[in-house]
């Protein structure tokens, strides 16, 4: 019998599903098979107390309409996301967190709602971050065949609203990594994470040898206990286990239903809002091609799974939430590219195009420094890809290793040109003279966000001779942004400059271009060169004059004469100091905005302390191109009205010429 706080599946005599059908209250249908209900009873007693009234969040997200959605950009400019006031919206946040894949932490971000709280609460007020990627796991939700993990699911939800409470929204993410912990003996050198132990018993997987391996990724090309694992769940082999005969897909979809479903009726209303949909399947590689190409192997396998999944989602109520689907993981690393969805049909607002980045040429055998516009291209080929494919991109994974690896001295600099590179497709250098190619800019969440990193006791693989309590404490990894220090403070590992950024979060139209420039030092600690990567030609020297050592934005954008009247809304680093903010626009100029007028500061959703800076340009005629320059003129001489007045000339003049 299941223990308490769990849900019993019985399979029937198949598992061929192709729709999976759910209901409360009655009965579960699984290609025909009849399957006795999930029955769900709320929170359990030994969770209900934990809720997430540690750490409340200062406003009330409930009637601010901030759920988001798939939409045109119009003018023929491809798709994006909008929120319910119709404005163009930027996501940027983190991944939140590698600890699901450790046991110490129940297979979830956080040990308990409180830590969860206090993490939502960091991040907002640190980075005024809108969005995580919530990191959820199969061997979490589903222990063994014929159980669902209710509490598991309880806690789920409970550390989710913990996010939406304070006005981020969250895509919740299946996670796996060389698809199972359990493929990996207790002396091994690498790990994973993903599905049960009871899928790998049932597999009778070959002992696991990575060979002569330098990074732990490198088990998906050469390990052949990985290998089988996944290319027996893209093939849907049939299993049997201690509940009877199962096919691996079938049951990991049939389990994703019922995890759904479950946390549909677990969400506040407000909370569900804020989920913007489900990646279904985090860096999916094959386990053998069959002698096809990358992109014939995700059309023949990966694009039937998500549609399947499509299906799921449609069915447990999430009907009006698009499935992040991600391509063959190598598809852009620099190193055995394979796929990238280039033989798939138009995906449509169902779907978003969802790719990681990481650099793999610096971080194996390119020793050079990244600079100004180092990935322009990279990442413009994400925006290109979702284009071609008639859907908005989105970038969920990006980063670098803060130590342990030939490339970590150099991740301050690598993340910065990463951002840089999510803002525009130019180089600093560049973005003046040819701004129109600017856009779009990329939302995307960081890996990633560990309150606890470095101080983590995992036992590596159930081995308790191998406790790992550096950095991620999962295969050497040490990518967290922030840790928490002895008094129990959550503070940034890298500098702030390029982690709280400004950025435009929300705009009333179509977003034309937006350049930033964070002046984030190339070092630790504020160590190393500080170096300008946005630059003002010669022939802006009013504008030059004023940004010169000095963070500063440009955000261009077309109005769309939107009924709503909401404002355009950039959220404001916290370095920049609300007395000292310039703002030059053809709006209206303000230095030291006030709460209110058509240029005004207010507190970001949830946030104690982030500020955003709102820019009301109501009545202005459709088709109207609005500019804004934000400057952080907390340091330097005093700025002038004459200055501003020029400023203001200038940037003006640039935008009509080059709009």
């Amino acid at each position: 019998m299941p223990g308490a706080g769990s849900t019993f599946i019985d399979y029937g005599p198949s598992m061929t599903t192709v729709r999976v059908l759910l209901a409360f209250g009655a009965a579960l249908v699984v290609g025909g098979t009849f399957v006795p209900a999930l029955v769900n009873d709320g929170r359990s007693e030994a969770h209900a107390a934990e809720s997430p009234a540690a750490g409340t969040p200062s406003t009330d997200v409930s009637a601010t309409g901030t759920d988001v959605s798939v939409a045109s950009a119009g003018d023929g400019q491809g798709w994006v996301f909008r929120d319910q006031q119709g404005r163009e919206v930027t996501l940027r946040g983190f991944n939140v967190a590698g600890s699901t894949k450790l046991r110490e932490t129940g297979l979830l971000p956080f040990k308990t709602t409180a830590e969860a709280a206090a993490s939502a609460q960091a991040m907002r007020d640190l980075t005024g971050a809108n969005v995580i990627r919530f990191l959820i796991s199969w061997e979490g939700v589903q222990p063994a065949p014929d159980r669902i993990d209710e509490e598991y699911l309880d806690r789920a939800a409970a550390q989710i609203s913990t996010f939406t409470d304070r006005g981020i929204r969250v895509l919740l993410d299946y996670h796996q990594d060389l698809y199972a912990a359990a493929l990996f003996n207790a002396g091994s050198w690498y790990t994973g994470d993903g599905a049960p132990a009871w899928v790998i018993q049932a597999g009778g997987y070959p002992k696991e040898s990575c060979g002569i391996c330098l990074m732990w990724g490198q088990n998906m090309l050469t390990n052949t206990a990985v290998r089988r694992a996944a290319y027996d769940f893209w093939h849907n082999r049939a299993l049997t286990t201690s509940a009877g005969e199962i096919h691996v897909q079938d049951a990991f979809l049939q389990q994703a239903g019922a995890a759904l479903a479950g946390l549909a009726k677990r969400l506040p209303a407000a909370s569900l809002n804020m989920i913007i949909g489900v990646d279904p399947f985090n860096e999916p590689f094959d386990g053998g091609l069959d002698s096809a190409a990358g992109t014939a192997w995700e059309k023949d396998y990966v694009w039937p799974f998500y549609q399947r999944f499509r299906s799921i989602m449609d069915d447990s109520g999430w009907a009006d939430k698009p499935a992040f689907i991600e391509p063959l993981v190598f598809w852009n690393t620099g190193v055995s590219e394979q796929g990238g969805m280039t033989s798939l049909p138009p995906l449509g607002t169902d779907y978003v195009f969802n790719a990681h980045y990481y650099d793999g040429l610096r971080m194996t055998i390119n020793p050079g420094s990244a600079t100004d516009g180092s990935y322009s291209s990279d990442l413009s080929e994400i925006r290109d890809r979702a284009a071609s494919l008639a859907t908005a991109p989105f970038v969920s994974e990006f980063g670098n290793a803060l130590s342990g690896t030939t490339s970590s001295s150099r991740t301050p600099w690598m993340i910065r040109a990463m951002y840089q590179a999510l803002d525009s497709r130019l180089s600093g250098a560049e973005f003046f003279t040819n701004a129109a190619s600017a856009g779009p800019v990329l939302s995307a969440t960081q890996w990633h966000w560990d309150t606890a990193s470095g101080r983590h006791a995992e036992a590596m693989n159930g081995n308790q001779t191998k406790i790992q309590t550096e950095g991620d404490a999962w295969n050497d990894e040490d990518h967290s942004v922030v840790a928490t220090d002895d008094s129990g403070a959550v503070v940034p590992r890298l500098d702030i400059r390029v982690l709280d950024r400004l950025y435009p979060s929300a705009v009333s139209g179509h977003l034309l271009a937006f350049g930033y420039e964070d002046l984030a030092r190339s070092g630790y600690g504020g160590t190393g060169t500080e170096q300008a990567w946005l630059t003002v030609p010669a022939s802006l020297p009013a504008l030059a004059s004023l940004v010169r050592g000095r963070q500063y934005g440009v955000l261009v954008w077309r109005e769309s004469g939107s009924p709503s009247g909401a404002s355009t809304e950039l959220h404001l680093p916290a370095l920049f100091p609300t007395a000292s903010t310039v703002v030059v626009s053809d709006v209206a100029t303000a230095l030291g905005p006030a709460e209110s007028g058509r240029i005004s500061v207010a507190r970001e959703i949830g946030s104690e302390t982030a500020r955003r800076l709102m820019i009301d340009a109501t009545g202005s005629a459709t088709g109207t191109v609005h500019v804004a320059l934000v400057v952080n003129a907390g340091s330097g001489e005093a700025v002038t009205a004459d200055q501003l007045a020029a400023a203001r000339a200038e940037v003006i003049g640039w935008t009509a010429g080059t709009f």
